[in-house]
Parts: C-alpha cells; structure tokens; sequence
C-alpha cells in the first residue's frame, strides 16, 4: 500500500463507491494510502451488496460498522433528465439525510464530510464566470434537488464537517452513453457518419474525472469544513467544438442533427466555473485538458452489451 501522506484520513468511507466517480475515487484514495470502505453490508468488503440510502436503519448499521475517518458521499442520481423525479428528491434529499443523521451518531466524528452536489444549481446565470458566491437559480429537479441536499446538509454543519463540492460537468472512461459526451464518442468509435443532439447552442466546463476524484481525495485533508466549493477548470467549451475536436481524434467528418425529441426545457446555456477557491484550499491544479480526456475515452470503448 502506498504510504498514507500526513493529514490523509485513515478510513474513507465512500457512498457510490461501485457508481462511475466512485471507481475512480476508490483508485485515488488507495494511491493516498487510504482504506476505502463502502456503505455496504459488510464495509470493509467493496464487493458485498450495496445499502439503500432511504432504508435508514440499513444506513446507521453499515456507518457504524464502518466507524469512518472521513467520508465521501457520491451516491445520488446524477442523470438530469431522469424521468421520476419522486425518486430523485428522496434519494438526493432524504437518503443524504439519513446518512448524516447516521454519521452524526457516531462516536467520534469523522474529520470530513464531502457531499457531492452540482454546479447545475447555478442555473442559467448570467454571471460570466461562476463563483461561489453566485445567488443558485436552478433550472431543473435534478439542479432543485442537489440545492435542497445542500440546504438540508447546513442544518448538521454545528455537528459535522460538511464540506460541499459543486463540480461542473465531468466525463471520462466508463460514463454510460445516456451522458452527452460517452454518446458523442461512441458515434465516432463507430464510425457514425449522423448524430442526433438536442441543445447544440451551448457550452460546459468539462472536466475529467480523475481530476474530479483527485480533487474531492486533496479536499479531505484541507482546511474545508463548512466550505462550498466549485470543480472546474475556468474554461468552457461549446458542445460544436466537441465535436470538431473528435472529429480530428477519429479521423473524418459526422453531420449533426438536431432532434426536438432530445431538446431539453430549461436547458442551462453556459456553465463556467471559477476556481479559485479550490485552488486555495488544496494547492495547484492539474487540470486535464477536454482533448486528453477525449483521445482516452476514444481509445477505451466501453465492452458491447
């Protein structure tokens, strides 16, 4: 096992832990010299069944046989246009509330409560470059209920060391198609001469996301409790410009339609996220660049079903 750095949590507890960002957090922390326990029946084994986070009981159970140092709460429905929203508000409101009342009980507290939200709670601002400190204003269920996770974890901040990370959107190896850019690079894999795209007119700060799941390991051991903080690189990139990077990356031309049917309501135009603060709390960033992230996932396709 890699040697623990000083400051590093000993027990990280990881909600999601079998989920897309959980693979790559669970890699981060043991290349930190952490022991990755998951909110499963038995914690310490990543392989036993998973525990609901709306069955509260199940939850104080497994946080207690856990007795983690630190945690990082990944586990939600992160898909925007999931279609039962009943099921969104209580697995991203509800079920974080049972895992901070189960967590609250411990012991000892834990030296860092991470709870991923989303930077979609900014909404469509028209703030150039998101800070922080901009007024949220979302613009769909899933953004309504990351800010009510948000509003609901404040109420434990006398009790706990929340810390609540906003990344902006983030891709990588592994992310189902149902995602806009595993779909983009899939078409190209292969070797789809037409795609059909909702929104086209707009633009994110993507991020990989081993940096992503860097970030949220460095945040543990920083000086974040009580923090909000943005994940992101400064930059955005239009969805057209996507496309022309992978359309170099493969090698040939693809015609891009527009289909009503995938055209969102209340699409959010322009997400660019400022940095700063996550720079000050845990040192330098090594942003990755959107075309690095591309070439890799390109070159990774995801195995048939």
């Amino acid at each position: 096992m890699t040697p623990r750095s000083e400051g590093t949590p000993g027990r990280v507890l990881v909600t999601g832990h079998k989920g897309f960002t959980g693979r790559y957090v669970v890699a981060a922390l043991r290349a930190a010299g952490c022991d990755v326990l998951g909110l499963a029946e038995r914690p310490e084994d990543l392989d036993a069944p998973s525990v609901d986070l709306l069955d509260r009981a199940a939850v104080a159970r497994a946080v207690g046989d856990a007795r983690p140092d630190a945690v990082i709460h990944l586990a939600a429905i992160a898909f925007v246009a999931h279609g039962d929203a009943d099921e969104m508000y209580r697995t991203n409101v509800v079920g974080t509330r049972h895992l901070m009342e189960a967590l609250a009980a411990l012991p000892k507290t834990p030296r860092a409560v991470l709870l991923a939200s989303s930077a979609n709670v900014y909404g469509n601002s028209d703030v150039e470059l998101l800070s922080e400190s901009v007024e949220a204003s979302p613009a769909n269920d899933y953004a309504v209920s990351k800010l009510a996770m948000e509003y609901m974890a404040k109420l434990w901040s006398d009790r706990l060391p929340v810390v609540l990370a906003r990344p902006f959107n983030y891709t990588g190896v592994g992310q189902a198609e149902n995602f806009l850019l595993p779909k983009i690079v899939s078409h190209f894999q292969r070797g789809e001469r037409v795609i059909e795209l909702g929104n086209i007119d707009v633009a994110r700060d993507f991020q990989d996301v081993r940096f992503v799941a860097d970030a949220y390991v460095r945040l543990l051991s920083a000086s974040a409790a009580g923090q909000t903080v943005n994940l992101c690189s400064g930059t955005s990139v239009s969805l057209m410009e996507v496309i022309g990077m992978m359309q170099q990356i493969a090698g040939y031309e693809i015609e891009v339609r527009v289909n009503p049917v995938f055209v969102r309501g209340n699409e959010v135009a322009r997400l660019t996220g400022d940095n700063r603060r996550l720079r000050s709390l845990i040192g330098p960033l090594d942003i990755i660049p959107l075309r690095t992230t591309l070439e890799w996932m390109f070159a990774n396709p995801l195995p048939a079903r």
